[in-house]
């Protein structure tokens, strides 16, 4: 997932074929991404999971592929037992033109010899536009509802979009025709977000079916990020040295998506204290993090500030220093 290793697609729906073949095969849960049609000239990126399921440490000793059109890599290449990693495979469309189908191979020498083949494919075409490239709905926090757009620009007037689809139950897709002349067809594909959505970075696609051969099935990437409903800025608090006897304060941010009061702090003592700038219900905060450390050595404390939010009221953040005589 992207918010343990940053990189993973949202796997709010599966994607791909999932398999078991030879040894090394069962480490991936899926064989294959089919980025469908796209404009070409468009940037294909897909993250293949891969996790050590096995009681030993594994090597990954290279990552190859069929065609200089695809690029890809490990993120990781050593992997002790239940330690997961991803493949990213990266596809550039400016290099083909029509169906293209490029294999990956994922080569292991540890703890014995092995090779894994993951296929990408696309068709890539110059009668196609997406504006822009990717539906980005940006930053939002846990609880909002967001949407955001894009338009389809079809270079030929006898298109029809009949369906859209979503791989994640946490994305509502909407399509609606907004132009249609002898030369050309748009559409605007709408992306809303669901208030369940988890926190984190997120990565899905839409899929469009049309009634045109020539454009069955075209994806539309979605990102998001997905903010806790308060957040502390920073959350690490870190002063460096001190000496002790001295006193130094730093400020923190508290911030929620809708007016909060901060009913309580806890954490701190007379060397860390924490105090918030007033009472009021309002969306940012600042409080004031002081530290008067008595005793030489490191000082770490954890804070945390309650609100009276109703859900996900509570945030956290550190504070430390090292303190010298």
């Amino acid at each position: 997932m992207v918010r343990v290793i940053a990189i993973v697609s949202l796997m709010w729906g599966a994607a791909g074929s999932t398999f078991a073949g030879t040894w090394s095969d069962a480490f991936f849960e899926e064989s294959g991404r089919d980025f469908g049609t796209v404009p070409r000239g468009m940037q294909l990126s897909h993250p293949f999971r891969l996790v050590n399921n096995t009681k030993d440490r594994i090597s990954i000793s290279g990552v190859r592929v069929s065609c200089g059109c695809v690029s890809a890599s490990a993120l990781k290449y050593q992997l002790a037992p239940g330690e997961e990693t991803v493949i990213m495979a990266n596809m550039d469309s400016r290099r083909f033109f029509g169906h293209k189908s490029v294999t990956v191979y994922v080569t292991f020498n540890s703890p014995k010899f092995d090779e894994t083949r993951l296929i990408v494919q696309a068709v890539a075409r110059d009668d196609l536009s997406f504006n822009p490239e990717v539906i980005n709905v940006g930053k939002i926090k846990k609880g909002d509802e967001k949407s955001q757009s894009m338009t389809i620009t079809f270079f030929t007037s006898n298109v029809n979009i009949t369906s859209v689809t979503c791989d994640s139950a946490f994305v509502t897709p909407k399509f609606k025709q907004i132009n249609q002349s002898s030369g050309q067809t748009i559409y605007e594909i709408e992306a809303t977000m669901s208030k369940d959505t988890p926190v984190g970075r997120w990565f899905t696609d839409i899929w469009v079916k049309t009634n045109h051969p020539n454009f069955a099935k075209l994806r539309v990437p979605v990102t998001v990020e997905v903010e806790t409903q308060l957040s502390a800025l920073p959350t690490k608090v870190d002063l460096g040295e001190i000496k002790a006897g001295s006193e130094v304060d730093r400020q923190v941010i508290i911030r929620g998506n809708q007016p909060f009061r901060i009913v309580n702090i806890s954490g701190a003592d007379r060397q860390v204290q924490v105090r918030p700038a007033n009472q009021e219900s309002k969306t940012v905060h600042i409080i004031t993090v002081t530290l008067n450390p008595g005793a030489v050595g490191e000082l770490k404390r954890t804070i945390q500030v309650d609100t009276d939010l109703k859900s996900n009221g509570t945030v956290i953040f550190d504070a430390k220093a090292t303190v010298v005589p």
